[in-house]
């Protein structure tokens, strides 16, 4: 238990972040970051 008294503000930023992670696969996000990272790619390679 002093595990968790000591770090608590780890875990609820840690329980917070898995909650904004599942709302965003939920809404279909994942795919327009996915889309965003290989435009950026691309540029900064030159290829597109």
């Amino acid at each position: 238990m002093s595990f968790l008294r000591r770090n608590r503000t780890a875990m609820v930023l840690l329980a917070a972040a898995a909650l904004f992670l599942v709302l965003g696969v939920m809404r279909g996000e994942q795919e327009i970051v996915f889309r965003k990272a290989v435009n950026i790619c691309m540029e900064c390679i030159g290829l597109g």
